[in-house]
C-alpha cells in the first residue's frame, strides 16, 4: 500500500485551515440565520469539497487509501447527522435565538475538532502498540450499535439536563436572558454569566460524547490518522449549515437511528475479525494469529455502508409520507364530520326519508 505523500498532506491541511478560518469569521463578522438557497449552497459547497478531495486521494494514493477516506466519510457524516437532532434539542431547551444559532453550532464544530484530534492522536498511538486494542473498539462498538437500536430517545429529549449544568447554574451568577452573543453582561451594574456559557458547556458536553462514540468506528475502517482526521473535517464541516437546511427534515428521518446501529455492528464484528486475524494475546490461540479470521475489504465496508444508509432514507421518507396521508385522511374526515352543512343535509334526508315512509302506509 503506498504512502501519504508528506506535501499532500501538509497541503490538506493548510487549506482546509484557511476555509475553517474564512467560515469562522464568516459567522462572527455577520451572525444571521441563513436562507434555505444559502444553506444548500454551502451544503453542496462542502460535499463538493469532500469529494474533490476523495478524488484526489484515490489519484495520490490508489484505490484502497481513497476507498477508506470515502467509507470513514460517510460514515462520520452520518452519524453527525444523527447528532444534530441533539443539538436541535439542546437550541429548543435552551431557547437560543436564532440569529445566534450559527455561531454555537461554530463553537461546537471547533470543540468537536479538538476533542476529536486528541481521540485521534490516542487512538492512533494506542493502535500502533497494541493490537488487542481492536478487540475493546468492537466490543465497545456492539455495544454501541444495541444502545442505539434499543434508545427509546429520552436521554436526547434531556440533553443538558445533568449534574455539571446544574452546578454552573447555580455556583455562577446568571442572568435571565441573552445579551446578543456575549458570554459575560451587565445587570444592575455587576458582571453576570449569560446563558450562552451554558449553552457552549453543553454543546462541548454533547461532543466529547459523539467523539467516543464515532472514533472508534472510523478506526475500524482505516488505521490511518490522516485519514481519520480529515474525514471527521469534512464530516463535521457544512455542519451548521446543514442543521438550518433540514430543520423539520430530522424528525422524518426516523429509521436513520436503526441504519446507524446496523452500520456500527458491522464495523464492530470487522474490528472483532481484525483483531484475531492479528492476535497477539496469549490467552487466544495462543497468542498465535487466528488464520481463519477474514479480513474484510474496504470496498465491502463501503458497499454495506451506503447500501445500509440510502435503505434507511428511503424507507423513513416513504413512512412519514404514509403517516402525513392518513393523518390528512383522518383531518378531511374529521372536518366533515364537524360541517354544520353536512348535519344539516343528513337532517333533511332523514326528514324526507321519514315523510316518504308514512305516505306509503
Amino acid at each position: 500500500m503506498p504512502e501519504l505523500p508528506v506535501a499532500f498532506e501538509i497541503g490538506t491541511f493548510v487549506v482546509l485551515g484557511i476555509i475553517l478560518l474564512f467560515d469562522l469569521l464568516l459567522v462572527v463578522k455577520r451572525p444571521h440565520e441563513p436562507s434555505m438557497k444559502e444553506a444548500g449552497l454551502w451544503v453542496a459547497f462542502y460535499v463538493g469539497l469532500a469529494l474533490v478531495f476523495a478524488a484526489l486521494m484515490f489519484v495520490f494514493t490508489g484505490q484502497e487509501y481513497g476507498s477508506q477516506f470515502v467509507a470513514g466519510w460517510i460514515t462520520e457524516y452520518s452519524l453527525s447527522i444523527d447528532n444534530l437532532f441533539v443539538f436541535i434539542i439542546i437550541m429548543a431547551r435552551f431557547s437560543v435565538p436564532r440569529k445566534y444559532q450559527q455561531e454555537v453550532l461554530m463553537v461546537g464544530i471547533i470543540i468537536a475538532l479538538i476533542l476529536r484530534g486528541i481521540f485521534i492522536a490516542l487512538g492512533a498511538a494506542v493502535i500502533e502498540n497494541f493490537s488487542w486494542i481492536f478487540y475493546i473498539f468492537g466490543a465497545f462498538l456492539l455495544y454501541t450499535a444495541y444502545k442505539q437500536a434499543t434508545d427509546s430517545g429520552e436521554d436526547e429529549e434531556h440533553a443538558g439536563d445533568n449534574k455539571l449544568i446544574s452546578k454552573l447554574k447555580s455556583v455562577l451568577p446568571m442572568s435571565e436572558s441573552y445579551d446578543g452573543n456575549k458570554i459575560r453582561t451587565v445587570v444592575d451594574g455587576k458582571k453576570v454569566f449569560t446563558p450562552m456559557l451554558i449553552v457552549f458547556v453543553t454543546i462541548g458536553l454533547t461532543d466529547l460524547l459523539f467523539a467516543v462514540d464515532s472514533i472508534p468506528a472510523i478506526f475500524g475502517l482505516t488505521q490511518s490518522a490522516f485519514i481519520v482526521f480529515t474525514a471527521n473535517i469534512f464530516a463535521l464541516m457544512g455542519l451548521r449549515q446543514l442543521y438550518f437546511l433540514l430543520g423539520g427534515l430530522m424528525t422524518r428521518l426516523i429509521y436513520l437511528k436503526h441504519a446507524l446501529s446496523v452500520i456500527l455492528a458491522f464495523i464492530g464484528v470487522k474490528l472483532v475479525l481484525h483483531a484475531m486475524h492479528v492476535n497477539e494475546l496469549p490467552f487466544i490461540n495462543g497468542g498465535e494469529h487466528i488464520e481463519w479470521a477474514p479480513e474484510i475489504p474496504t470496498f465491502v465496508s463501503l458497499a454495506v455502508i451506503l447500501a445500509t444508509i440510502v435503505i434507511a432514507v428511503i424507507a423513513s421518507l416513504v413512512r412519514s409520507r404514509v403517516t402525513d396521508n392518513a393523518a390528512a385522511r383522518a383531518d378531511a374526515a374529521g372536518e366533515v364530520a364537524d360541517d354544520p352543512a353536512v348535519d344539516e343535509e343528513l337532517d333533511r334526508a332523514a326528514d324526507d326519508a321519514g315523510t316518504k315512509g308514512r305516505g306509503r302506509h
